[in-house]
């Protein structure tokens, strides 16, 4: 799961740079492999080292325009640039993309969770010398939250429910509210609850401690990022007529009754949300804009080796917030 082991730089793929890792972030899916060794039905074919969200220094830029020692953000994202989604500018939906640390590359790729790593140089996206790298991590699943906000169409002045906590939930809610959407917060955990009111979100509310009348037809759009069947069903009955739900949660393939009619009779508006595109970008500038404060949203520190114990640790549901995982952070080290 995690590889610490040194690496010289003259096996570096062409095109990649060689990259010590500076800092990782943990996510569900990450959890779901190591735990349950698949995620959303793609199961693992062999052994892989996992994670998807991190930030590194170059060590090595091996010909492309990176320096040595910068920080880098490391997009997943290794899209073919020439199939229809790609011409399109949506590699999220590229037909033979790769990507690390998940089953759905096969053969698997190694992830982030390893101090040295080559990765493509036009994945990697240099920062301000501001930036702090417990933050930069935050990138991609940023991005991911803002391509939710993004299929939603949330904007300045819409009232936006996000119904989950989780750390997605969070930086939806941080997302929305830094563009000046008034955001209300759901989730079954008033400690959950504490934290996305840090991030930005205006009103907390604890489910079964509400009235479902005050908040029928309320929201303009309805960000679901529990992926809990009763939430989705909060979501359709929360959202306005010809509003917007968009699903930022992985929803586990389970038998389960859905409240389908309030689709027609509102004539609401699903939306589905995979990965990123631009958001990525728009991600990076918002970090180096510091108008998000991720402290809020990081639950706790691990150093790299204990990412076992760190995984564990948010299986434990004790988490509220980002687990993050600290590299050797010195490109010269």
């Amino acid at each position: 799961m995690v590889s610490t082991a040194p690496q010289g730089t003259s096996d570096t793929p062409q095109g990649h740079a060689r990259l010590r890792l500076a800092v990782a972030s943990l996510c569900g899916t990450d959890l779901h492999y190591y735990s349950q060794f698949a995620n959303a039905g793609f199961l693992l074919q062999n052994p892989v080292t996992l994670g998807h969200e991190a930030c590194a220094y170059v060590v090595n830029p091996n010909g492309s325009d990176l320096k040595v020692g910068e920080l880098v953000a490391l997009n997943p994202i290794m899209n073919c640039q020439t199939c229809e989604a790609c011409k399109r500018g949506e590699e999220n939906l590229c037909t033979s993309k790769k990507f690390p640390g998940s089953a759905t590359t096969v053969p698997h790729l190694d992830g982030f969770f390893r101090d040295s790593i080559d990765h493509p140089a036009r994945c990697c996206r240099p920062v301000a010398a501001h930036v702090d790298p417990c933050h930069l991590t935050f990138a991609e699943p940023l991005a991911c939250a803002l391509h939710a906000l993004n299929k939603g169409g949330v904007e300045a002045g819409q009232k936006v429910l996000v119904t989950g906590c989780g750390p997605m939930g969070l930086l939806a809610i941080a997302g929305a509210a830094a563009r000046g959407a008034e955001v209300t917060a759901l989730d079954l955990r008033p400690n959950a609850v504490a934290v996305a009111k840090k991030a930005g979100a205006k009103t907390g509310l604890i489910a079964g401690e509400y009235d479902d009348a005050d908040i029928e037809k309320a929201f303009d759009v309805v960000v679901e990022a529990s992926g809990a069947i009763p939430a989705f069903n909060t979501a359709l009955k929360a959202v306005r007529q010809k509003g917007k739900i968009a699903i930022l949660s992985n929803i586990q393939m389970r038998s389960a009754e859905i409240a389908l009619h309030l689709i027609m009779l509102k004539e609401i508006a699903i939306v589905g949300s995979f990965q990123f595109n631009r958001e990525f970008e728009e991600a990076v500038q918002l970090i180096e804009s510091g108008s998000i404060d991720f402290d809020v949203l990081t639950a706790r520190a691990f150093p790299l080796a204990e990412a076992g114990t760190a995984l564990e640790f948010m299986a434990s549901g004790e988490a509220f917030g980002k687990i993050i995982l600290m590299g050797s952070g010195n490109a010269d080290s």
